[in-house]
């Protein structure tokens, strides 16, 4: 069975040089009948989202992060969503594809909070969020943006706002551990026993063997979570 395809077409954060602190916005065709049929999914929003950056950020918003992703000079978060929402529509997959992220939010965990402005210079500017406060932000991507995958939401040592947040959202929303387990048994216990997201991003490079990576594939599943890969 071949897995569902997630693809990263927006790059924010230390990935690109625009004003967005988190780091991927993904696209993830759930709708689809088959894998054939998902990648031209992604295919079609990816390229329906380059036409419209192109006509509303010019020739130059349409080069590439590190990732493959747009980066054009996005100010907010929501601007990066209500534009790939517009494309989503445009290609015609409203409800077939859905928005997944990765925000990686210890790139920008500054003395307990979280700098939603960490790339500006002046930091007089800085916008400081609370964990309580991300919180609410989250959940208001996930009732406007119909977003279904947030990974690392906070930083990797940020135990009480992961279980927060993944209490509040329950089932309907993946909240993936990518900084916060780095595929090692011992955190994914902890993750578990917590309650403190509910899938794991696998990495066999974080954990170093083949074997314990396995092991942190099937103590995810056990415990009913799903499972992302990270090639």
């Amino acid at each position: 069975v071949l897995p569902l395809p997630s693809f990263n077409v927006i790059n924010g954060g230390s990935h690109a040089g625009n004003k967005l602190a988190m780091q991927e916005f993904m696209i993830l065709p759930v709708g689809a009948p088959n894998f054939a049929e998902a990648v031209r999914y992604g295919a079609e929003v990816y390229h329906t989202l380059k036409s419209l950056i192109k006509a509303q950020y010019g020739q130059n918003a349409i080069n590439v992060g590190d990732e493959g992703g747009f980066a054009p000079n996005f100010q907010s978060a929501d601007e990066a969503l209500d534009i790939l929402s517009m494309a989503i529509e445009k290609a015609g997959y409203v409800g077939k594809v859905k928005i997944g992220m990765d925000v990686a939010a210890s790139e920008f965990y500054q003395d307990g909070k979280y700098n939603l402005n960490f790339k500006e210079e002046d930091k007089t500017k800085a916008i400081w969020k609370t964990g309580d406060e991300m919180i609410e932000i989250y959940k208001g991507f996930i009732e406007k943006y119909d977003v279904i995958s947030i990974e690392d939401p906070f930083d990797q040592d940020d135990w009480d706002s992961y279980q927060k947040l993944t209490e509040a959202v329950g089932q309907r929303v993946q909240i993936v551990g990518d900084d916060l387990l780095v595929t090692n048994p011992k955190r994914i216990a902890m993750a578990i026993e917590r309650q403190a997201c509910n899938a794991l991003l696998l990495k066999v490079n974080q954990i170093g063997t083949v074997s314990e990576a396995v092991l942190a594939c099937q103590d995810a599943k056990k415990a009913g979570w799903g499972v992302m890969v990270s090639h």
